[in-house]
Formats: C-alpha cells, sequence, structure tokens
C-alpha cells in the first residue's frame, strides 16, 4: 500500500537525476503531503528521451466514464497487475518512475488510533516508485492517470503494512522505462532488507490538509 508521500527535491535537481527535460507545468515542491488525485512528478521516455511531467495520481480506466465512475486505483499489485483489465496494458506499454523523498504508513495504537511513519531510503538518497500510467478523456477533459505498483513488504516493513511500493534503483530505471528491452517483471520485487529505514512522526500528518517539514520531523512513541 502507499497512499500518501512526501518530495523534497526542486524540480531542476529532479531533471538532473533523472536526466529528463521537464515539463513547464510542473507541482510545486516541496511538497510533504502528497495525497490521492493531486498532481505528481513522473519521468516517462520516449522517442526523444526522458520527460519529467506531471500526471494525476488516481488510475482511471479508459472505460470509465467519469473519474469516479469506479474504485480510485491509486495502487498496482505486481502479482496481479499482467491480468487485471485496468492495467494489462499498461503495465507493458506506459511504465514510468514517480520520484518520492519519503512515504508514509500507519500502524494503530493502543487505543485504536492511526500512528503516522515516515520511510524513506537508509542513504537518505531519493526514491523511485514503479509506475504505470493512462491518458483518459478526450478534449479539455483529457488527463493522464498513474498508479504506484507495489509488492510484498520486505521484512523491516512488515512490522508497519504487509505491502509496500516497488522501490528502483538507479540502474535498473533503463529497464522499467522500456530503454533496455524486455524484463521489467523481474524488477517487481520488495526492496532489499536494509534498503530503508522509518520513524514515527506526528499525526498531524493524518489529515490530507496538513503540510509543512514538520511532517516528516521524528517525535517520539
Amino acid at each position: 500500500m502507499c497512499g500518501r508521500f512526501a518530495l523534497t527535491l526542486p524540480n531542476d535537481a529532479m531533471a538532473r537525476l533523472f536526466a529528463a527535460a521537464p515539463a513547464n507545468d510542473l507541482p510545486d515542491t516541496p511538497d510533504y503531503n502528497i495525497c490521492p488525485t493531486n498532481r505528481i512528478h513522473t519521468v516517462t521516455s520516449g522517442p526523444e528521451g526522458r520527460r519529467l511531467g506531471a500526471m494525476r495520481w488516481g488510475f482511471i480506466p479508459h472505460w470509465y466514464k467519469t473519474p469516479t465512475d469506479g474504485p480510485l486505483l491509486i495502487n498496482a499489485r505486481a502479482e496481479t497487475i499482467a491480468e487485471k483489465p485496468a492495467f494489462r496494458s499498461a503495465c507493458r506499454d506506459r511504465r514510468c518512475l514517480i520520484p518520492a523523498s519519503g512515504l508514509y504508513e500507519w500502524t494503530k495504537g493502543a487505543e485504536g488510533g492511526r500512528l503516522p511513519w515516515y520511510i524513506t531510503h537508509a542513504d537518505d538518497s531519493p526514491l523511485a516508485f514503479a509506475g504505470i500510467y493512462q491518458d483518459w478523456g478526450q478534449g479539455e477533459d483529457r488527463v493522464t492517470t498513474c498508479a504506484i505498483v507495489t509488492c510484498p513488504a520486505n521484512t523491516p516493513m512488515q512490522a508497519l503494512h504487509a505491502r509496500m511500493p516497488v522501490i528502483l534503483d538507479p540502474g535498473d530505471w533503463p529497464l522499467w522505462l522500456g530503454e533496455a528491452g524486455h524484463g521489467a517483471a523481474t524488477l517487481m520485487r520488495p526492496a532489499p532488507e536494509d534498503a530503508l529505514t522509518f520513524w514515527r512522526v506526528d499525526r498531524a500528518v493524518n489529515s490530507n490538509r496538513a503540510s509543512g517539514a514538520d511532517l516528516i520531523a521524528p517525535i517520539e512513541d
């Protein structure tokens, strides 16, 4: 599951990191509380090279009459992505990278409350989630939408949730983006056991309206 994340890299730094030409209408950063249906940064690859652009987070299958015609598809399970009618074409032909600095997950407290955790690379380097995308609508209603690919959690992450995003190392970006031939399915696996670190953060992030760097600051349990 990945339902909320943060991105602190400036747009020009992202463009350099991914060797991608930036679009003119990128979302502002930093953003410490990126939520479903927000416009998010994505990296795609085409005949003219890589492009850093923006897509709506929440995949809309082509048969939806309206964006709310069915469930909000923010994640796509790696185990079934090649079989699900909503995702199978996209996982073959329309894959992207979704930059992030970290993500949030929740556990239950002793009294049943939601306790938020912030998860990031152990070496503090940026994350790149595996994503898929789909154009939906026509004319002024046309929008490009995406979902984050998830897989079973590695052992440390199982303390927080049974699933985690597929996180791609820089050496795997060309294969996921379709630049290095076939075999992208082999990348849909949990991150190495020592790749991530996490800590408790304030419950303020439980609100999708919360903002600011304090959202990722460690707190005592």
